[in-house]
C-alpha cells in the first residue's frame, strides 16, 4: 500500500508518522544482511507525489540487502528517553525506482527540502507498507496500530 492509501485509511497515525519524519529530518531503516541477521541504518525519507521514499548511496550495504529482500521497518529517530515525543514504525516491502520520471521529481523535493541535489547513479526505493504503530509514553501513554486486516487499533500503555 502506498503511502497516500495508508493516509486514508489510518488518517491520524499516519500524521503522527510524517510529524516525526519531519521533525527530525530521518528515520531509521532496519533490512535483513546476507547472513541473516538484522542492521539498523539511518536514512533520510521523503514522501513525494503518494509515495514513501527512500534515497540511499549507490551500493550502500541497505540498499543491497534490500534488492536481495525487500522486507524492511522504517523507525522515527528516537531522541529522548522518556519517549513522550512518541515513536513511528512501520513494517513493509522496498521496490526499486527506476522511472526516470519519478528520480528526477524526487531529487527536486530532496533539493527543495535540504537544498542538496542526488547526483546518480544512487538507489530509490518505494515503501508498500503493510502495517504501521505510534507509541508514545510519559503522561499521554496511548498507542494506535494498523493493518489492512485489522484497522487502526487504539490501546492505552499500562503504568509501569
Amino acid at each position: 500500500m502506498k503511502w497516500n492509501e495508508f493516509a486514508a485509511a489510518a488518517p491520524e497515525l499516519a500524521g503522527a508518522g510524517q510529524e516525526r519524519f519531519e521533525q527530525t529530518g530521518l528515520a531509521l531503516v532496519g533490512t535483513l544482511r546476507k547472513d541473516g541477521w538484522p542492521r539498523i541504518s539511518p536514512v533520510e525519507l521523503s514522501i513525494v507525489d503518494g509515495d514513501l521514499l527512500l534515497g540511499m548511496m549507490w551500493r550502500s550495504r541497505k540498499a543491497l540487502d534490500l534488492l536481495r529482500d525487500p522486507r524492511l521497518v522504517v523507525h522515527s529517530a528516537t531522541s529522548r528517553r522518556a519517549g513522550d515525543a512518541g515513536d513511528f514504525k512501520l513494517y513493509g516491502r522496498a521496490a526499486d525506482v527506476a522511472d526516470p520520471a519519478k528520480r528526477r521529481r524526487y531529487a527536486d523535493v530532496v533539493e527543495a527540502k535540504i537544498h542538496w541535489r542526488p547526483n546518480e547513479p544512487y538507489h530509490l526505493f518505494s515503501v508498500a507498507i503493510e502495517s504501521a504503530a505510534f507509541v508514545v509514553f510519559g503522561e499521554k501513554r496511548v498507542g494506535l496500530r494498523w493493518s489492512p486486516r485489522g484497522g487502526v487499533e487504539r490501546w492505552r500503555i499500562p503504568e509501569a
